[in-house]
């Protein structure tokens, strides 16, 4: 059984690979635990399973596909095999015994992060649709409707009132949303903020909802 409020697994025994991971992952909001050997990772996974598994292959105390293949008996917990074997015959042997997805490295950081997010909705751990009075969002599709009609927004639109709709009447600082919108540091790119939510409040209007900026504190999504 996966716990729908629990974590991420890192199995990678790159500490630089890891850590950037960590870090990405962590700033859209996911809790992680990591493990560097086929060992620790049973130790972590003894007390709990996580919500999904990012897996390497060459681990230094074995195959990380032993390890799938060990976990395959009793569990379905979904596994992103992450790893430097990239060949066909890899590739398919990996999804074969029982990973959900594959990515060679080297690899894009954003790839990854989109093919995550995709097999946590397709394990319906992220809801397909969300709704909020006459707002609904599609989050396979990255669509979102007011009374039933396409709201035309851009990825980075979409992403955004995503964020907004799933933390109703929240205060978050603009570097937060930034990063969990944009997946790194603000920097000098608060214009590309607030260009981006002046955008989403005008298709907001006559939705009976509003993205509101209180000064020196951030943004809060709530009711007109």
């Amino acid at each position: 059984m996966i716990d729908k409020n629990g974590y991420l697994l890192l199995v990678e025994d790159d500490p630089n690979i890891q850590e950037t991971n960590k870090r990405m992952l962590t700033r859209r909001g996911y809790a992680i635990k990591q493990a560097n050997t086929i060992a620790g990772a049973r130790a972590i996974m003894a007390e709990g399973m996580p919500r999904a598994i990012v897996l390497d292959i060459g681990l230094p105390d074995g195959s990380g596909l032993v390890l799938l293949q060990e976990m395959r008996k009793t569990s379905n917990v979904p596994v992103f095999m992450l790893t430097a074997m990239g060949t066909d015959e890899d590739i398919i042997k990996g999804l074969t015994v029982g990973g959900d997805d594959y990515l060679p490295k080297p690899y894009d950081l954003m790839v990854f992060i989109a093919r995550i997010e995709t097999l946590l909705r397709r394990t319906s751990l992220i809801p397909e649709t969300l709704s909020i009075g006459r707002l609904r969002l599609d989050t396979a599709s990255g669509t979102a409707y007011h009374g039933g009609e396409d709201m035309l927004l851009s990825k980075k639109e979409y992403s955004l009132l995503q964020l907004f709709v799933q933390n109703p009447d929240r205060l978050m600082g603009a570097e937060y949303i930034y990063e969990k919108v944009w997946g790194q540091e603000m920097l000098d790119n608060t214009e590309t903020l607030r260009s981006t939510v002046y955008r989403v409040r005008k298709k907001l209007e006559n939705s009976g909802y509003a993205i509101t900026f209180k000064r020196d504190e951030g943004y809060v999504f709530e009711r007109e």
